[in-house]
């Protein structure tokens, strides 16, 4: 039995009743992790790094590091599936099973094209919008009823393929730009857990 079992078996009723799931969508490999297409990872990252947790492997098909937002807060799971973006729904339903989570307590950070860079909007349910990723999970879970956390990375410049666009790492500017919106990100996901879903939304949709 693994350590995050061992952890299960012990766990607080209160504690399991506020965690949250959290996934950070991308491709594995180093060749792809600056890569527009990994942002949600890249906020996993940010996230884990805020809480004080490090990935590990996991019993499910992804790579997964816990903790609380704060001394007797939300616990999230955040997990960075194994798998290629257009498969992720196999891990995430893995790790929905494992966390018993239901479906509004799960938050999915992904790239979104059709949002300008630099930009974080957040939803539940809704169509995929051509996501493959989203498509997946959506299709695993039986239900498009998460929250989704839409990390802007705008249109591809000029007549440029948008498979393309989205598999390039961000450019000189954008990465200046970049801690910024990955710190905007991760605060969404916490004004989430926090606050909940309408709350965050009037915080992070409001106009400059």
């Amino acid at each position: 039995m693994g350590l995050f079992d061992r952890l299960r078996r012990r766990e607080d009723p209160a504690v399991a009743a506020n965690t949250w799931l959290v996934v950070g969508l991308g491709n594995p490999g180093s060749q792809y992790a600056g890569n527009r297409h990994n942002v949600g990872q890249m906020v996993a990252d940010e996230l884990a790094s805020r809480i004080g947790a490090t990935f590990r492997s996991h019993r499910t098909p992804s790579r997964v590091a816990e903790g609380f937002v704060r001394p007797g807060g939300a616990k999230l799971i955040i997990a960075k599936p194994n798998s290629y973006m257009n498969t992720s729904g196999g891990p995430v339903s893995a790790l929905v099973k494992f966390a018993s989570v239901p479906a509004d307590r799960v938050i999915v950070v992904h790239d979104e094209l059709d949002i300008p860079f630099d930009t974080v909007r957040l939803k539940r349910g809704g169509g995929h919008g051509g996501h493959n990723g989203l498509r997946d999970i959506a299709k695993a879970l039986s239900t498009p009823d998460f929250v989704r956390v839409r990390v802007g990375i705008g249109r591809p410049p000029g007549r440029q393929d948008p498979a393309d666009f989205v598999l390039r790492d961000f450019a000189g500017a954008e990465r200046q730009a970049l801690p910024s919106l990955l710190s905007d990100a991760a605060d969404a996901v916490e004004a989430i857990v926090d606050d909940g879903l309408v709350a965050a939304q009037q915080r992070f949709h409001a106009p400059a």
